[in-house]
């Protein structure tokens, strides 16, 4: 036995596994559990989200209960036109319509009125045929000659036809002010002498009591009960309704009443507390017929079928007062539960069902994201499924008019890009707001000690730039902590020596490695000068740095950095924009941080798929790379952004370092703000118009940087879409209040999600901000209006981009007015604050520029008092139109905010404390020295960078 056991040994050590292929065997098995925990929490994620979304759908329409109604209606008023009939138009119904109308009527009721004799001659005989009786009406307006031939047609009808049992001569014509009482009366006693039935008008109940001759002249009184239209909560309006009727009986005891119209429509503009809708039209209706039976009472729904026609005459509520749609379909029910939205549950299931699988594949693919992360954009992603669901089936809910689908066709696309927008912002909101979602992060990265120092070439490129801001830029580079490296700067197409030549003359008092040239006429902006600056680099440079004429840079700037060009993939190295002396302006406080909230937020958001924007200023790009792939290109005027995306399709990568390595200074005032802004937005489109293959084509660009640079840019054409929809609001507008009878306000339902977008978009910004940037609230406040401010220029320079093929490089005026000594770079928190003192430049007048701002906000503000100026008291619709109104007008009153600020003077320091606070602190170290600086105003722009 031992010796077998013995000799089994061999085999059983022979089949142990080596330790690479446990390794091995052991990262399979954690992969494989990894994917499967992925698996499995998508499904759960996915399924529990859309269950979610199901159930609110189901709270959102909850059943109402009414009373059960056996038995048949008294009467139904009825008009005979389809859905695309109209006696507006000459357009009348067929026989075989008329009909088929008669026998859908006779098997809800035996009676029927009518409204004109004239327009239908047929539709006795016909309510003869199915046993239905008349109670014919004549209609009555201004053209006497129509008047008589309605009353010719009813003395014929009623010869011919048995059917006919009254007649109702007008209707509401004394309240609409057609007719006086007495020359209504008139025209009953005539009909009652030609047609020798019992004859009466009808009117509002308030009309009987307050004309009660009129009620002595008719054969019995004909009394419309409407509640809606007096503004009555659905759940008042029965009482108030059957107190009306109590009212007219008490006063005219000895007179037979018949109740000539009431109901409620199931769609249509809410007044005051009416509210219009299929659950609230089943309700009063069948509370109603219940009543009615239990008295016996004599009445006519309003209405048998619905006529899409009368939205001329009465408004968006006109064509929902049938019991039946125009296709003669009934509503509801007179039995059992009323459902709000008899098509509730196939929208919620299809809701659920395609954002289940969106959700499945958001969550497959960004498992790793933080839970709260997923869930806040699983939320949103289903939002907005079940939005776009719920506005599909508007037009099956309602009878779109011509000028309905006019607004559906400009503000469809518009919904489908705020939701777009919406989506792209609530990615990066659920990233970025949760910690721990990062994982691509990058610090600094310095040489090993006595390794090979890389050549950089440093280019500075300047264009009537202020001599001594230049000068402040070099000075800052010349105390590099580094030695391999040179400085070109190219000054192109600066015609005033006076501030070139003093550039060139501190530049002969520096060592050789500092070159500079002077081209008064070249081409290509900036890119032109930097691709002259290539042409002249040192052939053993393997490193280009570009830094901004007005940015003074930290001394450690190149040997922190360089060490990621150890990766031969690496081919851009980016620090974030930053800016100093920004404290003593209100205004130029306010652009820092609204600067500071894209290099916090948006390039770390674009870092997690190697997706950033490459900028001209702080970068450090790979020479062989930028020389082998095209250089800089001289057509695009953001340059910088679009040589990173050719580097990307190239199959290198880009390195965000979130580490302040220097500051520049803020536009000088919100014109050359905007401009700025302006020319980035139209630079933007410029790259999507000439990379559109290289972004939904084939390219090595992979599926997260296509991303980034088309989502990336949805919030710029977006203010595009907002200057757009501001035209058409104030258009749209001024025909509401000049040609309603042509223009409606758009469908209620239309306009909530344009409110949900405003209020989204207002959240997220200033969230993401507390979270991810070094600010108060009134920063983050003052951020938002400068950014918002920035809409009008935006959008200007999205459609220059979309109609012009070039663009000119407009250079950002920075640098004038101030007269702060420049300070010594003695390290990151100390480094040069101020502005230069020698500008030649003007700023132009603070409201220079925001002209089209100005009469775009007055437009819309006149388009708001116009409508409150007409619109109905408690119009709903009416006021959510006009806070969308108010909400397009925000940018632009943003915007004259901003040009105000930005000519506001400084805030004054006072010198002696700020001396006595760093002297003071002199003797505790370099740290708490800069934080007497900061606090004195010296370095306001400075301190630890606000690394994420």
């Amino acid at each position: 036995m031992f010796r077998n056991r013995s000799d089994r040994a061999p085999a059983q050590a022979a089949a142990v596994p080596a330790p690479t292929e446990l390794a091995t065997a052991a990262g399979r098995s954690s992969r494989y559990r990894s994917s499967t925990s992925a698996l499995l929490g998508a499904i759960v994620l996915a399924a529990s989200i859309a269950i979610g979304n199901f159930v609110g759908w189901d709270r959102a329409h909850p059943t109402v209960f009414a009373p059960d109604f056996y038995g048949q209606i008294s009467g139904l008023a009825y008009n005979a036109f389809g859905r695309w009939d109209s006696p507006l138009e000459k357009k009348y119904p067929e026989y075989d319509s008329i009909e088929n109308d008669m026998g859908v009527l006779a098997r809800h009721t035996t009676r029927v009125r009518t409204y004109s004799s004239n327009e239908l001659p047929v539709l006795p005989a016909l309510a003869e045929q199915h046993q239905l009786y008349l109670t014919a009406g004549v209609w009555l307006d201004a053209r006497e000659d129509n008047n008589e031939k309605e009353i010719r047609a009813l003395e014929q009808a009623v010869r011919i036809n048995s059917s006919i049992e009254r007649v109702i001569v007008g209707n509401e014509q004394i309240l609409h002010g057609a007719f006086t009482p007495a020359e209504l009366i008139l025209k009953i006693r005539e009909v009652k002498r030609r047609a020798r039935k019992p004859v009466s008008t009808a009117e509002p109940w308030h009309v009987w009591l307050r004309y009660p001759e009129l009620a002595a002249n008719v054969d019995f009184i004909t009394v419309h009960l409407l509640p809606y239209w007096e503004g009555l909560p659905v759940k008042d309006a029965l009482e108030y309704s059957f107190d009306r009727l109590r009212q007219v009986e008490e006063k005219f005891p000895n007179k037979k009443i018949v109740i000539g119209e009431v109901g409620w429509p199931s769609q249509g503009d809410r007044r005051m507390g009416s509210y219009a809708s299929p659950a609230n039209q089943a309700q009063f209706i069948r509370e109603f017929l219940v009543r009615a039976q239990a008295r016996n009472l004599d009445y006519f729904l309003m209405e048998a079928i619905d006529q899409p026609w009368k939205i001329d005459n009465e408004g968006r509520a006109g064509p929902y007062w049938g019991i039946m749609n125009a296709e003669r379909t009934p509503k509801f029910s007179t039995q059992g539960p009323i459902e709000t939205d008899a098509g509730w549950r196939t929208k919620a299931a299809l809701s659920s069902t395609i954002g289940m699988i969106a959700l499945f594949l958001f969550m497959l693919k960004f498992y790793r994201l933080r839970l709260p992360s997923r869930i806040a954009f699983g939320l949103a992603l289903q939002a907005v499924v079940s939005l776009f669901i719920w506005l599909l089936a508007i037009p099956f809910d309602y009878y779109m008019q011509p000028m309905d689908w006019v607004f559906v066709a400009i503000l469809g696309p518009s919904l489908i890009a705020m939701s777009a927008i919406l989506l792209a912002n609530g990615f990066e909101f659920a990233e970025m707001f949760w910690p721990g979602n990062l994982k691509r992060r990058f610090g600094r990265k310095p040489l090993a000690a006595g390794a090979r120092q890389p050549k950089v070439s440093l280019h500075l490129a300047c264009c009537n730039e202020p001599a001594e801001m230049v000068i402040a830029t070099i000075r800052s580079l010349a105390r590099l902590d580094y030695s391999n490296f040179e400085v070109l700067v190219i000054d192109n197409n600066t015609r005033d020596d006076r501030l070139w030549k003093p550039v060139q003359e501190f530049m002969a008092t520096l060592d050789d490695r500092f070159k500079f040239f002077h081209l008064p006429k070249w081409p290509g902006y900036k890119a032109g000068a930097l691709n002259f600056a290539l042409k002249q680099t040192d052939p053993h440079a393997e490193i280009v740095g570009v830094v901004d004429a007005d940015y003074v840079v930290v001394s450690r700037w190149l040997k922190d950095l360089v060490g990621h060009f150890d990766d031969p993939k690496t081919a851009v190295v980016q620090c974030p924009q930053a800016h100093r002396t920004w404290g003593r302006q209100i205004f130029r406080r306010m652009m820092n941080y609204e600067y500071d909230g894209f290099f916090r937020i948006g390039m770390h958001h674009r870092n997690e798929r190697n997706a950033i924007i490459q900028h001209g200023t702080m970068t450090l790009v790979r020479a062989q790379a930028l020389k082998n792939h095209g250089n800089w290109s001289e057509w695009c005027i953001c340059e910088d952004a679009e040589l990173g995306l050719r580097l990307m399709d190239a199959g290198y990568s880009a390195v965000y370092v979130d580490e302040v390595m220097g500051r520049g200074l803020t536009p000088d005032t919100f014109y050359a703000f905007k401009k700025q802004r302006r020319r980035w937005a139209q630079g933007a489109i410029q790259i999507l118009k000439a990379h559109t293959g290289t972004l939904f084509g084939r390219s090595n660009v992979d599926a997260g940087q296509r991303y980034h640079f088309v989502a990336g840019w949805f919030s710029w054409i977006g203010d595009a879409l907002h200057l757009v929809f501001a035209f058409g609001a104030m258009a749209w507008t001024i025909g509401i209040v000049g040609a309603p009878h042509l223009f409606s306000l758009p469908i209620q339902l239309f306009m909530i999600p344009l409110m949900v977008f405003f209020v989204c978009k207002a959240l997220m910004g200033p969230l993401l901000y507390l979270r991810r940037v070094r600010c108060s609230l009134p920063d983050v406040m003052g951020s938002a209006l400068a950014g918002m401010a920035l809409s009008h220029g935006i959008a200007q320079g999205v459609f220059a981009g979309l109609w012009h093929k070039t663009a000119v490089f407009e250079i950002t005026e920075k640098g004038a007015g101030d007269s702060a000594p420049a300070a010594a770079d003695a390290s990151a928190l100390q480094m040069e604050a101020a502005r230069p003192a020698a500008a030649v430049r003007q700023a132009g007048p603070a409201w220079a520029g925001v002209r089209e701002e100005a009469l775009l906000l007055i437009g819309l503000l006149f388009c708001v008092a116009a409508m409150a100026w007409t619109r109905l008291p408690n119009h709903l619709e009416s006021a959510m139109w006009m806070t969308i109104l108010v909400l397009q007008a925000v940018p632009y009153a943003a915007a004259l905010s901003c040009a105000g600020l930005s000519a506001l003077p400084e805030f004054r320091t006072r010198t002696r404390p700020r001396h006595s606070l760093q002297t003071a602190a002199a003797s505790a170290g370099p740290r708490l020295l800069a934080t007497a600086r900061v606090m004195s105003g010296v370095n306001d722009g400075g301190g630890t960078p606000s690394g994420a």
